[in-house]
């Protein structure tokens, strides 16, 4: 009974972690169109205007145009960017050397998952497949990814945590949620870690406990500190997409829809209708210089002057 309701808590994690990157991702492509930053050049730009940074505005008549899509030249960027945080890299040496080892692990375990459950299903399809030194050199493999990325995970959150806890510059925007956050996923990886490495010769296996995961098996026997670690694991995956930790959603568009949206805005277009849209819209911003109190539309806004409205 106890490993059913493991089962079942997996699950549910797993239904609310889609659900929540589902609404972010929603929410987020919903957002009105953002002011472009107009930094060029652009990675999906062709490559030869790459080179020099420049667009295809130096095009003449380029409304009239087609445009082509590099999309070899966005994922050069994309790759380095999301598996080694270049920019960190380039820009922030000391926190890159705590925050790559916490996101670099997490990518690790979550490979591991993967390969396990790949080899699980083969496992159900074909198990003569998943025999020998096939499945020694698979399950190896996974072994291995899973254990690197738990301590990776586990030296970066504690990284970061102390850099959080001693660093002036980054006390001043950090809150409880962060500690918090850091300390999950400490504890979490810890449990998961120990549970593995001393479960006991009671424990069949990861391959035997997918297999049971996916055909509701009651006869695997997890335990009770892997089972601990397996339970913190899936209350963090319903747990983030509902956090800022959802920033792997938002670096997204971050990228498509602000740093790289260069769509040509014609007159009467999709694009303009939906700035003409905006434009009525009543915001109702904190900062009083800009006078947005929920009566002026954003185009009143837009076409005040700030420091006038300042004056007495």
């Amino acid at each position: 009974m106890t490993t059913i309701l493991l089962y079942g808590l997996i699950y549910l994690a797993v239904i609310a972690f889609v659900v929540g990157c589902v609404i972010r991702a929603v929410q987020y492509a919903r957002m009105p169109v953002h002011l472009r930053w107009e930094l060029y050049p652009v990675p999906h730009e062709e490559a030869r205007r790459v080179e020099h940074g420049g667009s295809y505005f130096e095009e003449v008549d380029w409304w009239k145009k087609p445009a082509h899509f590099n999309l070899a030249g966005e994922m050069s960027f994309m790759v380095p960017e999301m598996l080694f945080l270049k920019g960190l890299w380039e820009y922030n040496r000391k926190l890159w050397s705590r925050s790559f080892p916490f996101h670099f692990g997490l990518y690790l375990v979550i490979g591991s998952v993967a390969l396990l459950l790949a080899a699980t299903l083969v496992s159900l399809v074909q198990p003569t497949w998943m025999a020998g030194s096939l499945a020694a050199g698979w399950l190896g493999l996974c072994r291995v990814v899973g254990l690197v990325g738990s301590i990776l995970v586990i030296l970066g959150s504690l990284g970061l945590l102390g850099r959080r806890l001693t660093d002036e510059n980054m006390k001043n925007f950090t809150t409880p949620g962060d500690i918090f956050n850091l300390l999950f996923f400490t504890v979490t990886c810890t449990l998961l870690l120990a549970g593995y490495l001393f479960g006991g010769q009671q424990f069949p296996g990861m391959l035997a406990f997918t297999r049971g995961l996916l055909t509701f098996s009651p006869t695997v026997q997890v335990p009770g500190l892997l089972a601990a670690g397996m339970i913190c694991g899936a209350l963090l995956a319903a747990y983030i997409p509902y956090t800022h930790m959802s920033h792997f959603i938002a670096k997204y568009f971050t990228y498509h829809s602000v740093r790289w949206d260069d769509r040509v805005n014609i007159r009467g277009g999709e694009l303009a209708k939906k700035i003409a849209e905006y434009l009525t819209y009543r915001p109702t911003w904190s900062a009083p210089h800009m006078g947005a109190d929920g009566v002026k539309t954003w185009a009143d806004v837009a076409t005040a002057n700030p420091a006038l409205g300042t004056k007495k």
